[in-house]
């Protein structure tokens, strides 16, 4: 790409954003490299990126030109072409959602969007609802304000994979960011009906299925146990609180700073409810209303973190990993009671995650089947099951990163219905005088102490990428032990693996049951390792661990 010739032409055409307009004339040439150097890459996550003006940025220009792809590649492939769209609180979200909208109707791809914002799980429930070709959802997920994205979704509500993002993109590549995109008036639109509202019903169907996930199967259980949530200023506060209403939980007070839809998360610069400080407000609450359970959703809702109170009377978050094997054991203990269990169950992990969610599924008779990172592999499954007939033999899928979905009803982790059976669990053990970390400790007792940590490493920008890329190969070498744990065996998913798709993933086993995971992320400048390490309890684990990561250091520099 020709950076500069590339910059003076949006100098010339990229006049509908008065924002964009306003930051062209402001980059110097670093800035002007960097916004330019490439396209934003479109993958199987969709777009995601800085907020902006330039080719790798998120702006109307780049949204108009991915549904412009997404057009092309829909009408070669269906009859009638439709599309389902939500979008989040982020900034911009419903410009870029009725831009989208505008370039569909243009290109005569009827138009079905959710009229208010809404979670991620709603477009999946809302694409196999009304039968429609595709969804997508804008959003940036858990990512700072300064972001923002675009998820594409199949007919079957499930994240696009690998051969459909390389297809979509190959219609993207073909375009010219200006003169080869069709738009038109969203309200326009909405008055000549090829761009239609979604109609309340869908809402309320999706409601109903996330209710019926319940596994108490009858059971009465204390359902007034006080709960804190925060939507974290995005899009769960209307579908979880309904929900946890309509279920008969009274006790529930919500972070008022954090209630409302807000892009700028004002009072969480990184909202995410894996990382502690997201979590810090809801935890002040949570001490000064008593609460048994703090409950918080990311701004899109497809992720749920929690917080336990411990004997201490201290607020103790919980992993991804730990919630996901709670959850687990919660469902299939519930179904085995009560002979609720499917015919040859199965249980989808990914192969980040915790190994311990194996040997539980295992004790439960369930089969275990591992996926990439990324829950669009884990809705693939589901689709497979489905496809032959097998859909209600899907138990559970989770992954660490605070994902998890009971039910085949979308095809991607539900972040209302994460919160829902986190209650439901929460009450159902609370009612015994069962704490859900002595239920932990109880799963450790029977299963080994497992501990299990993800660490991120930033690398901006276009060096930053070149940096991953080699870093990558240096982890390709010949490496003998981590930590003084030796290598025992490395699985390089590149080539494609165990009937995975190809992926930049790289998997070291190592002695004692240990193992270390690398891989750049898909949506984010930044190059992740997962750690998991067993040992007779969390002080060794912990040491086990430090010796590892400290190791594994040595290559990012």
């Amino acid at each position: 790409m020709n950076i500069k010739k590339e910059y003076e032409s949006w100098l010339v055409n990229a006049r509908a954003d008065a924002d964009v307009v306003a930051e062209l004339k402001t980059l110097d040439d670093s800035k002007i490299e960097d916004a330019f150097y490439r396209d934003l890459a479109f993958g199987t996550g969709g777009l995601r990126g800085v907020i902006g003006a330039g080719t790798n940025r998120m702006n109307v220009y780049t949204v108009a030109k991915a549904s412009q792809g997404l057009a092309d590649y829909l009408k070669k492939n269906f009859e009638t072409p439709s599309v389902a769209i939500g979008y989040d609180s982020r900034i911009k979200s419903d410009v870029f959602a009725k831009v989208a909208a505008g370039v569909f109707a243009a290109n005569g791809v009827k138009v079905n969007i959710w009229p208010v914002l809404m979670p991620v799980p709603t477009v999946s429930f809302a694409t196999r609802y009304l039968h429609t070709s595709a969804g997508v959802m804008v959003t940036a997920s858990h990512n700072p304000s300064k972001y923002n994205g675009y998820k594409v979704y199949g007919a079957d509500g499930c994240q696009i994979t690998t051969e459909a993002a390389a297809e979509i993109l190959a219609e993207i590549e073909k375009l010219d960011i200006f003169a080869d995109v069709k738009t038109s008036d969203f309200e326009t639109g909405v008055a000549n009906g090829s761009i239609r509202y979604i109609p309340d019903e869908v809402y309320t169907a999706f409601v109903e299925q996330v209710k019926s996930q319940s596994v108490l199967f009858g059971e009465e259980v204390n359902k007034n146990v006080a709960i804190v949530y925060s939507p974290l200023n995005g899009t769960g506060l209307k579908p979880v609180t309904r929900t946890l209403k309509e279920m008969g939980y009274t006790n529930i007070t919500v972070v008022k700073e954090q209630e409302q839809p807000d892009g700028n998360f004002p009072t969480c610069p990184y909202p995410n409810p894996e990382i502690k400080e997201a979590m810090a407000l809801g935890m002040e609450y949570a001490k000064k209303c008593n609460a048994d359970l703090l409950l918080a959703t990311d701004p899109d809702c497809d992720r749920v973190g929690i917080a336990v109170k411990n004997k201490a009377g201290e607020y103790e978050l919980l992993t991804g990993n730990q919630t996901g094997m709670l959850l687990l054991d919660y469902i299939c203990s519930q179904r085995v009671k009560h002979g609720k269990m499917p015919a040859e169950p199965v249980m989808v992990k990914t192969i980040v995650t915790m190994d311990m969610g194996e040997q539980i599924a295992t004790h439960y008779g369930l089969r275990t089947i591992n996926v990439l990172t990324g829950f669009k592999f884990i809705g693939e499954q589901i689709g497979k099951l489905e496809k032959q007939g097998k859909a209600d033999c899907y138990v559970f899928g989770f992954e660490e990163s605070y994902g998890y979905l009971t039910g085949s009803y979308v095809r991607d982790k539900d972040g209302v219905d994460g919160a829902y059976m986190i209650c439901e669990m929460f009450s159902y053990y609370a009612t015994q005088g069962i704490s859900l970390l002595d239920k932990l400790d109880e799963l450790y007792k029977t299963y080994g102490y497992c501990l299990n940590t993800l660490h991120s490493y930033e690398f901006d920008g276009s060096v930053g990428f070149a940096k991953m890329q080699s870093i990558m190969q240096m982890f390709r070498g010949d490496i003998k032990e981590f930590g003084g744990k030796k290598v025992v065996k490395l699985l390089d998913y590149a080539p494609g693996l165990d009937g995975l798709p190809k992926s930049d993933v790289l998997k070291f086993l190592l002695e004692d049951n240990c193992s270390i995971v690398v891989r750049p992320s898909g949506t984010e400048p930044k190059l992740k390792t997962y750690i998991s390490v067993s040992a007779e309890n969390k002080e060794a684990a912990e040491k086990v661990e430090a010796a590892i990561r400290k190791s594994a250091e040595e290559y990012l520099k």
